[in-house]
């Protein structure tokens, strides 16, 4: 991981329930980018951190400033702003993007998954570029008369899990074209 003063640090949750951190890096201690780094998080809490496989790295806004600013035909207000920050009809507000250029993102899920007894339970997160991480929850419960598998109920909670986090996505979607377009809108799922 080589990283920036400004970059953003998203660590998943290291158990089920447990919220995800983010922050802001202030200061790098590692050569070239590396870690360990001193980070702001958004609880307004300071510390010093050596992010493992858990951690993704979100570059600056300062990275995507070229692709926003090439020639290319404009796009309507509408249909290029955030659906967090609608911009009223009677804004004169133009964005260029350059078709040529394409934006490239990494959405990581992290999977949690607790097993006691015949119970198991599934927390899945999904980190992405939204500010509120999607997280969702799936269980699964072992027959008395069924083997003892747990790569079973594993696999039946995660699916689970995996499924309404799939759902709620969905709406997350359905929610960002309806504030867009002003519409009810429905979105298939294929």
């Amino acid at each position: 991981m080589r990283a920036r003063v400004g970059d953003r640090i998203i660590l998943a949750a290291e158990h089920i329930d447990e919220p995800t951190k983010d922050g802001e890096i202030l200061e790098i201690r590692g050569a070239e980018g590396a870690p360990p780094y001193v980070v702001r998080w958004s609880n307004g809490h300071t510390g010093l951190i050596y992010p493992g496989p858990g951690a993704v790295l979100r570059i600056g806004a300062t990275e995507a400033a070229p692709a926003q600013t090439a020639a290319a035909p404009p796009i309507p207000a509408a249909a290029a702003s955030p659906a967090s920050a609608p911009i009223p009809a009677s804004v004169p507000v133009t964005v260029r993007r350059s078709p040529e250029v394409g934006h490239v993102r990494e959405w990581n899920v992290r999977v949690s998954i607790f097993e006691s007894g015949d119970e198991t339970s599934a927390n899945v997160v999904l980190i992405a570029d939204s500010p509120e991480p999607l997280s969702a929850r799936g269980t699964a419960h072992r027959s008395s008369h069924d083997l003892g598998v747990p790569e079973i109920g594993d696999e039946v909670a995660v699916a689970r899990a995996l499924r309404h986090l799939a759902d709620k996505l969905m709406e997350t979607a359905e929610t960002d074209v309806s504030v867009m377009t002003g519409e009810e809108a429905h979105i298939r799922a294929v």
